[in-house]
Formats: C-alpha cells, sequence, structure tokens
C-alpha cells in the first residue's frame, strides 16, 4: 500500500507541469540571469568607461590631452552624443601663461554611482596632471635641460609608483559561485506549489478521508507525499549544477567549479530538501485552499530569502544583518554550498549546516503531521 502512495504522488507530480517548470525552469532562468548581470561586480578586472570629447581649443595642448585621453585603459573615446560622460575642451584651454584658469567642463550621467564619479576624477586628475608636467618640461628645456629632465622623469603611472597585488578572498564567490547555490536554495522551497495543490485537491475530493478510514496512519500518508518531493529536490540540485557547469559559460561568465566532495554536496542537498519539504508540508496542511498556501508559501520563500542571503549577498550586508540571517535555513543551505564550492569542503565541512536543516525539517514536519490529524480527525 506504502508503495502504491508513493506511486501516486509521483503521479501526481509529474502531471502538474507549470509546477515542474517553477522548479526547474525558473531557477535555472535566475542563474543565468544574475551571473552575467554580477559578472562585474564579482570582477577584479579594471573598469572601462565610454566618453565622449568635444574640442573647441583646438590647440596644440588640447590635441596631446586626447591623445593621453585615448591611450589610457580606463576610456573608451566614442563619438555617440549618448554616452555617459562628455569632456569638453572649452576656447583658451591649451594657453601657456601662469595665468590661465580655464578649465575643463565635464558632463556625467546621472546614471552613475558617486563611487563611479569619484574614480572618473582620479582617473582625469592623473592625466591632467601628466599634461600640465609635459607642458611645464617643454618651457623649462630652453632654460635648464637638467631640470627639464627632472621633470620628464616623474612618472604617474601605478606600475612605476607601487606593485599591487590582488589576493582574492577564499570568502568571496565569483558571479556564478554566488548564483547557483542562492537559486538551489531559493528553488527547492517553492515545492509548496505542487505540494499544496495535491494537499488542497485531496481533502476536497475526500480522498485523506477514504485513506484514514482504511487505517492507514497519518504518518504513512505524509511520509509517501515527501518521498517524490525528496528525490525531484535531488534532481533538481543536480541540474542547476549542470547548469552552472555547462551553460554559464556560454555567456562569457566563469563555469561554476565543484572544489568539495560531491559527497558532501549529496548530504547537504539531502538536509536542504528536507528542511523544505517541512516547512512546505507545514504550509500545505494549514491553508484552506491552494491560493492561500501559494501566497504564504511566496512570501514567506521571499523573507526568508531577504534574510538568508539571497537577495543580496550576506557579505555585502552589515554586520547585524548577517547575525540576523543565522535564524534562516536558507542561509544555512547557502553557507554549506559555498563551502563546498570555496572551501572545498567534505561532509564534515557542512555538517553543522546539514544538522540544522534537517532538524528544521524533521520538526515542522511533526508539526505539520499533529495538524493534519487533528483536521482528519474533525473532518475537515
Amino acid at each position: 500500500m506504502f508503495k502504491a502512495m508513493i506511486k501516486k504522488e509521483f503521479l501526481l507530480v509529474l502531471r502538474d507541469k507549470q509546477a515542474l517548470m517553477a522548479l526547474f525552469i525558473m531557477p535555472a532562468i535566475f542563474i543565468l540571469i544574475m551571473s552575467v548581470a554580477m559578472r562585474d561586480i564579482f570582477s577584479a578586472k579594471s573598469v572601462k568607461f565610454d566618453i565622449t570629447i568635444e574640442d573647441f581649443d583646438k590647440s596644440v595642448n588640447s590635441k596631446r590631452f586626447i591623445d593621453i585621453i585615448q591611450k589610457d585603459k580606463s576610456f573608451n573615446v566614442v563619438l555617440q552624443d549618448d554616452s555617459k560622460i562628455k569632456i569638453i575642451i572649452p576656447k583658451g584651454y591649451g594657453e601657456e601663461t601662469a595665468t590661465n584658469k580655464t578649465k575643463l567642463n565635464i558632463d556625467i550621467n546621472s546614471s552613475l554611482k558617486s563611487d563611479e564619479i569619484e574614480l572618473i576624477k582620479a582617473k582625469l586628475l592623473k592625466n591632467i596632471v601628466s599634461l600640465k608636467l609635459d607642458v611645464i618640461k617643454t618651457q623649462l628645456s630652453g632654460f635648464s635641460m637638467d631640470a627639464a629632465n627632472a621633470i620628464g622623469n616623474i612618472s604617474l603611472e601605478s606600475n612605476d609608483l607601487f606593485d599591487i597585488k590582488y589576493n582574492k578572498s577564499k570568502d568571496i564567490p565569483n558571479a556564478t559561485q554566488q548564483s547557483v547555490p542562492t537559486w538551489i536554495v531559493f528553488g527547492m522551497f517553492f515545492i509548496i506549489i505542487p505540494m499544496s495543490t495535491i494537499y488542497i485537491n485531496e481533502r476536497k475530493q475526500n480522498t485523506l478521508a477514504r485513506l484514514n478510514s482504511m487505517n492507514i496512519s497519518v504518518v504513512s500518508i505524509a511520509l509517501s507525499k515527501i518521498v517524490p518531493y525528496l528525490v525531484i529536490a535531488q534532481i533538481q540540485m543536480i541540474f542547476m549544477v549542470l547548469v552552472g557547469v555547462y551553460i554559464v559559460p556560454f555567456f562569457d561568465t566563469p563555469a561554476l567549479v565543484v572544489n568539495g566532495s560531491f559527497a558532501a554536496l549529496s548530504f547537504l542537498s539531502f538536509a536542504l530538501s528536507m528542511s523544505a519539504v517541512g516547512l512546505s508540508s507545514l504550509i500545505a496542511v494549514s491553508a484552506n485552499s491552494s491560493e492561500q498556501a501559494t501566497t504564504i508559501g511566496g512570501i514567506s520563500n521571499i523573507l526568508l530569502g531577504a534574510i538568508g542571503g539571497v537577495m543580496v549577498p550576506k557579505f555585502i550586508m552589515p554586520e547585524t544583518m548577517q547575525t540576523l540571517a543565522n535564524i534562516s535555513p536558507m542561509s544555512w543551505g547557502l553557507d554549506g554550498f559555498l563551502n563546498i564550492f570555496l572551501k572545498a569542503s567534505d561532509i564534515s565541512g557542512v555538517l553543522n549546516e546539514s544538522f540544522k536543516l534537517i532538524l528544521f525539517g524533521v520538526i515542522t514536519l511533526i508539526i505539520s503531521m499533529i495538524i493534519l490529524n487533528n483536521k482528519m480527525k474533525k473532518g475537515l
């Protein structure tokens, strides 16, 4: 009988094509979108700005300035008038006089962030000072070659002034390492959609009442319902990892590398699915309609995701929010996946997160069985 009940649940789940799309297609699309969208944010590559230059001075020095800007790898000089940065060189800017205070006019699009504007100002300042030094060198060459050469030896290039070694923290993921576990976690908790639909329909059709009249325990009924979702969740995890490994690289984004053990990945995935199934069961048996269950489940998922680092990476959050995140089971799952992908953890490295997820799942399942038993006794 128990095998027949599990088979029934599998058939009901597989018939719900929309729910399966929500469990597989939606997270996969989000992985692709978020990996590409966050690619530059998580990258250590240099920033490059498109700029337009209008030269009203037409002097030797204005042309020298334009040449310096064109050689700067931080800027890409374009002809379009719709670039975010426009440099206007006014007439008289290139006059070589001590009293000349003519300034460049720079129009910056309001869509640029304040830190980007400060970066632009710093890079332009370097180029302007470089031009001024070049002009001073030319003027001094007629009086003292030693002084002119001393000015010429001044370099503003970072490679000549200091050495930078970029040590990427092992705790900071790249775009793919962040997005894949994020949407595995978030996607698993959306099993509330098919689970609630089946629970509500069987309650309305008196299927649960008939099963109860056949002396089938509430425990057997509940367990027969969670087994298919535990299996589906593992398939879901494998599918998302494969998207990160093989599909994401087609969008010029780093491929996912599973540095840790696959045993740890499987164990954590099972623990996370237990947590998701437990919470979904609790919501499904408590709701009076599939619409109510979907609404409550959706809101719960969004809140747990917002708190747990799904919407905003935890390492970006202030310290108080990072502490608050520890109450969310999504945060536990996300931390476990990051331990595997970033720190090459084995099972011992994810035991803490996995046990918390399993405990949360067991507690919510027990509460859901109690609620279901009470409702079946009342004939609801």
